[in-house]
Order: C-alpha cells, then structure tokens, then sequence
C-alpha cells in the first residue's frame, strides 16, 4: 500500500470519530445568581438544548467556586410554601428537546461559596452529561433580583 493509500484509509475513520464526538449540547442565556454578594449558596440558570437523535441527560455539575455543587428543584411542600431538593437522577434532555432552568424551577445549586460572588464577575461551572460529553462554562454573575 503506498503511503497516500494509507493516509486515506487512516483520514475516513478519524473523520467519522470526530462527527460522532460531535457537540449535540447547546447552551443558551446561562448566568449564575446569588441574593447578595458573600452570600453561602447560589445558582445557575439557562436553557439547554439537545440538538442529537438521543435522548440525554444532565447529570451533574461541578466547579471550584464552592464546596458543593448540586441539581436541584423547587416543590410545593403544601401550604404555598416552596422548598427547594437535590434531584439525583438530573434532568431529561429528549432528543431534540430542552432543558429549561429558571428561577422558581430546576437549577444548578452552590452551595459554601468560598470566595464571594461579585456583579459583573463570572463563575465557572462544567455541566456533565450522561452520554459522557462535558461542557465548561464561565457564567456571568447577578447578584440580587437582577
């Protein structure tokens, strides 16, 4: 085989490795939101859309911005009053479908910010999926009812 032969034959199977590593995940109108700044506990918020043929799933998320990192929702515990809880299993990503994340609703959950959150600033968080993709993100900061 000469050598042209073979670097053909090697280029179609990296090819159809990068398209199946392809990004299906996308991310739209992130930020990251906490009531005051030095306040314990914060949040994230965005829309995430599957734009693949699989279903997926968001799973986790981590950052070094504090010393847990959680998926949560907001329930009604009766009586109007609301409480927030960690949802283990994450949240869905049908296939060609979104994952909205919004105040009074699903979100990602800091909870023991170490340093404090200023407006204006960014917070670093990689959201993981469970198809294994992975997607880093530096979320800008509100701090208050923005």
């Amino acid at each position: 085989m000469k050598l042209t032969q073979l670097m053909a034959a090697l280029a179609v199977p990296l090819c159809l490795g990068s398209a199946a590593l392809a990004q299906t995940i996308e991310i739209e109108g992130a930020y990251a939101r906490t009531s005051f700044s030095g306040a314990p506990a914060g949040a994230a918020f965005m829309t995430i859309t599957n734009t693949g043929t699989t279903d997926d799933r968001l799973v986790a998320a981590r950052s070094d911005a504090a010393a847990r990192v959680e998926l949560h929702t907001h329930i009604d515990a009766g009586d109007g009053v609301m409480q927030m809880r960690e949802v283990e299993d994450g949240f869905p990503l049908p296939a060609g479908g979104a994952a909205v994340l919004e105040r009074g609703g699903d979100h990602v959950m800091f909870m023991g910010i170490g340093a404090p959150w200023e407006e204006d600033g960014t917070v670093n968080v990689t959201l993981i999926f469970e198809s294994g993709e992975e997607i880093t993100l530096d979320l800008p900061i509100r701090i208050g009812n923005n």
